[in-house]
């Protein structure tokens, strides 16, 4: 089992998730950040942090979100590590609390 990083991060990105992830799994763009399904040890320190609830493990995301599990395996590798807290992204699609 992964974790997954779904559509709720896009434009809406909180790094709390990072900053607690014992093994660097978090990717990040410029407006969303994915988990790397080969880094990723299954340890849920990230879920409760993400204020989003961007967050699942990969055999319970939403029926509309079950495509960002393939999204999330292709696309981590190709984006630097993050692993620290970065001031929050609240983009035009960010329908996230404000800090």
């Amino acid at each position: 089992m992964t974790y997954v990083v779904v559509e709720m991060c896009v434009d809406c990105k909180y790094t709390d998730c990072a900053a607690v992830c014992p093994v660097e799994a978090f990717h990040e763009l410029s407006d969303r950040l994915y988990i790397n399904a080969d880094t990723c040890i299954d340890c849920d320190a990230c879920v409760p942090e993400c204020p989003v609830e961007a967050i699942f493990a990969d055999n319970n995301v939403p029926e509309q979100f079950q495509h960002w599990t393939q999204i999330n395996i292709d696309e981590a590798p190709k984006w630097p590590v993050i692993s620290q807290k970065i001031p929050a992204l609240h983009g035009p699609a960010c329908n996230g609390p404000a800090e």
